[in-house]
């Protein structure tokens, strides 16, 4: 069960349309394929998407931090080595994804070693969780096309809705119009990504007030401490830290500073390992938690579900697992599908996914 060897090859999918948001826009899923190979012949697989305007990662950063770094200091540990292979990650300051990749990487690595499900070996609570699909900024007649569309065709009634434009008022529309055409049975909640101030925030939430919300999500910068602070004292709703909280420090920062009562936990950057640590701190201090959507491809849903299937407190809310709907293509062999709302767990060892080597060698960005 050592490792022998770390591939990370880049690849670029183009998107159905732009998806856009008040962090920026992507055009194209410009990731990295992280392979794990052992000894005994097992091939372990994961997805790094970067974020250069969320976590400052590039792909060409990825696969150069992998292949200069880290690979040269994982190759040779034992795939039940994690808290060593940790110990050498967290030397490098930075570069989530890269790390969170090579991490579950290894889980699926191991979980194909001894012949069972990642989801089995994480906690084995469910088989399945139920979507939640994320609206990106368009005109309001639009966002209720695609969310009737998703409805119609998948089953799924909850919706994330991208937020944080100035006026306020062009989100506050959008919102208002989903659920006039939803009705109240859709669960929907907001995420910012930052972009509003504190006093834009508490504005449009207070315009949104009767529109039963579930949640609402990095509308305005961590940073702004006190402005933070105020906000979520006057909200009634929670208010999940993202991106402001990767880590179990940062989650304990932002809870008890009261900057923040809810949690989005990504594996795409914090793995399964630390995906695992910050979730124990979260039931430990009563946060809800959503399962969050780096726009992972397919491989990367897969992840996400292995691991939210996989507990407890992360099936209790709908997580976000639809967003490789918005790619033209993937990688997968046999495409993920999402059924009355639902994405299962994927049958067999490790993730139980296989890459699709023809479209890999399509897509493929490197001079391989």
């Amino acid at each position: 069960m050592k490792i022998v060897a770390i591939e990370a090859i880049p690849f670029r999918i183009p998107y159905v349309k732009p998806l856009k948001f008040a962090s920026g826009e992507v055009h194209h899923a410009e990731h990295v394929l992280v392979r794990v190979r052992t000894d005994d012949g097992v091939v372990g697989v994961a997805e790094a998407p970067p974020r250069p305007f969320t976590y400052g990662e590039t792909q060409r950063g990825i696969v150069a931090v992998i292949e200069t770094i880290f690979a040269p200091q994982l190759v040779g540990l034992s795939l039940t080595e994690r808290e060593r292979m940790w110990a050498h990650l967290d030397r490098t300051v930075g570069n989530p994804t890269a790390k969170a990749a090579l991490d579950m990487a290894v889980w699926d690595a191991f979980g194909r070693t001894v012949g069972l499900p990642v989801t089995e070996l994480l906690g084995g609570y469910s088989d399945r969780m139920r979507v939640s699909h994320m609206l990106g900024f368009d005109q309001p007649a639009a966002m209720v096309d695609e969310a009737q569309r998703m409805r119609a065709l998948h089953g799924i009634t909850t919706f994330k809705v991208k937020v944080g434009r100035r006026p306020v008022s062009l989100d506050v529309d959008v919102v208002r119009a989903l659920r006039e055409a939803m009705g109240p049975e859709v669960v929907l909640y907001v995420d910012g990504n930052r972009g509003w101030s504190a006093s834009e925030s508490a504005r449009a939430m207070r315009q949104m007030a009767d529109l039963d919300l579930a949640f609402a999500e990095e509308l305005n910068p961590a940073d702004d401490v006190v402005g933070r602070r105020w906000l979520v004292g006057q909200l009634d709703v929670p208010f999940i830290a993202d991106e402001s909280a990767t880590t179990p420090a940062e989650v304990t920062r932002e809870v008890l500073g009261g900057s923040a009562n809810a949690l989005s936990i990504k594996t795409a950057r914090t793995g399964f390992t630390g995906s695992q640590r910050v979730l124990h701190l979260a039931e430990g201090l009563g946060l809800e938690v959503v399962m969050g959507n780096q726009i992972d491809g397919q491989l990367g849903s897969a992840c996400t579900v292995a691991f939210g299937a996989a507990h407890r407190r992360t099936t209790a809310q709908a997580g976000e697992l639809s967003n490789f709907l918005d790619m033209t293509d993937d990688l997968l062999t046999e495409p993920l599908r999402i059924v009355g709302g639902e994405l299962v767990v994927r049958r067999g060892a490790g993730l139980g996914v296989e890459i699709d080597e023809e479209k890999l060698r399509r897509y493929r960005v490197d001079a391989s």
